[in-house]
């Protein structure tokens, strides 16, 4: 049997979290294994994959489909994120292990599964097939040494202190942390998942990151003694970054059709870097209030702005703000965001500093304005501002609201001052940065090289 299965390419399974967000990064690095003669199969959940209008994945990757225990309906139909996560680590174990028997019979059965570190129980499914297993962690290294910390108990909660200096990092104020901790109790489920991700993790045998190691070594260099922990970012499309995936020109997968040709066309038309750019992603909402104070400030730069509003959040915008803007701003459901990003009109990005768009703004040498909504979003956008320097920090009053003078000011400060061309070079160095890790011989390419020597040798 060892004889038989090395004569065959070493063949992967990868298992994302079931949302966008995290599939996406994931569906990049498996196009990065099969540059290198890895077989890939990804696997994800029924419900999911039901919902997802644009699949654009690699003729190189199969598709295997488990259930999360709801079929029908997902993470929405569910009660709550507790029963949701139960729920699927229950039947997602029986179905998981179900496909699993199946391909131990195929021509190229799998050795290695690559799964989500918001899945700890594929490790243990993993195990008892005798598969390497592989933890994927698709926030940044910063925020998972944080977590980290949380499940260890070395961070008292609620939080008694007003500063924090945790190994590798800088000093973060408890407003810098993740929501999850600063406002303790306001996500119970969304708090077990981020934290007991660590439950098993020291039973993994490899660990990747989704990260630059430039960005943050200290502590990357930190959980590297405690974890067999490889960086292998940035999970950007390759002809973004280093061009030699020919056909990785945009994410594989995605819940929303985008208006491409109208905004590049609404692009096309306005001056070398003019255009504020404004999307805070897939799940997070703007309360009404903020939406209100986002559209005036938007409107009272007097800047060419284009604005992503998903269908549900319309409904929040100033009555007749869409057509009172049609001269300075375009407002769409959804739109390309890479394509914008890498757009020469671009003047500055307006985010909710998710992680995949921040990678995305740093790879891409985008200055950005951060206004952070909640979980691992307040400390990327602390780090952005203060370490990796390449935006500006959008600040809410007492009222947890950025008012629309702050975002006025903040979008005139970037096009407009000296301290705008300054985080522009910080952003194009960053740029430099991401493409040479990810390019051959850089350091995110070796530690890839590595792992699939690991596993032609399994």
């Amino acid at each position: 049997m060892e004889k038989e299965r090395k004569q065959h390419v070493p063949h992967c399974l990868i298992l994302p979290y079931p949302a966008q967000g995290h599939m996406n990064p994931m569906i990049q690095f498996s196009n990065r294994l099969i540059q290198k003669q890895v077989k890939v199969t990804l696997i994800t959940v029924v419900s999911l994959w039901k919902t997802i209008t644009n699949k654009n994945l690699s003729s190189n990757i199969q598709v295997e489909t488990i259930s999360d225990g709801y079929d029908d309906g997902g993470f929405e139909s569910a009660k709550t994120v507790e029963d949701y996560k139960q729920t699927f680590w229950s039947v997602g174990s029986k179905t998981l292990s179900q496909l699993l028997h199946k391909l131990a019979s195929s021509n190229n059965p799998p050795n290695c599964v690559i799964f989500d570190a918001f899945l700890p129980w594929v490790l243990d499914v993993s195990k008892t097939f005798g598969l390497l297993g592989v933890a994927f962690f698709t926030q940044s290294c910063s925020v998972n040494s944080i977590y980290y910390h949380t499940h260890q108990k070395l961070i008292e909660l609620p939080l008694s202190k007003s500063d924090y200096l945790l190994p590798g990092l800088p000093k973060l104020h408890q407003s810098d942390l993740p929501s999850f901790l600063y406002k303790y109790g306001s996500y119970p489920g969304y708090f077990d998942i981020v934290v007991n991700q660590f439950a098993n993790i020291g039973k993994a045998d490899w660990i990747l990151a989704n990260t630059i190691y430039e960005l943050e070594p200290e502590v990357v260099d930190w959980l590297v003694k405690i974890w067999p922990l490889k960086t292998i970012g940035p999970s950007v499309p390759s002809m973004l970054l280093d061009k030699r995936l020919k056909d990785d020109k945009e994410y594989g997968v995605s819940i929303s059709n985008p208006n491409t040709e109208v905004c590049i066309k609404w692009l096309n038309e306005k001056p070398k870097g003019s255009v504020v750019y404004v999307s805070f992603g897939s799940m997070a909402g703007l309360s009404e209030d903020q939406t209100i104070e986002l559209a005036y400030g938007l409107k009272d730069s007097d800047t060419f702005f284009l604005w992503v509003v998903r269908d549900c959040e319309q409904v929040k915008l100033p009555k007749g703000f869409v057509e009172s803007s049609l001269e300075k701003g375009l407002i769409v459901t959804w739109c390309p965001q890479l394509q914008v990003l890498t757009h020469e009109s671009l003047g500055c990005f307006v985010t909710h500093c998710g992680w995949n768009s921040t990678l995305e703004a740093l790879s891409l040498g985008v200055v950005v304005i951060a206004m952070p909504l909640w979980t691992d979003q307040v400390t990327n956008a602390k780090l952005i501002a203060d370490v990796w320097k390449t935006g500006v920090k959008a600040f809410a009053d007492e009222k947890e609201i950025v008012r629309r003078e702050t975002v006025k000011n903040c979008i005139k400060e970037i096009i407009e001052t000296e301290k705008g061309n300054e985080l522009k070079k910080n952003a194009m160095k960053w740029m430099s940065i991401a493409k040479d890790s990810v390019d051959e011989g850089g350091r995110s390419d070796q530690n890839i090289a590595e792992f699939v020597a690991v596993l032609n040798q399994y």
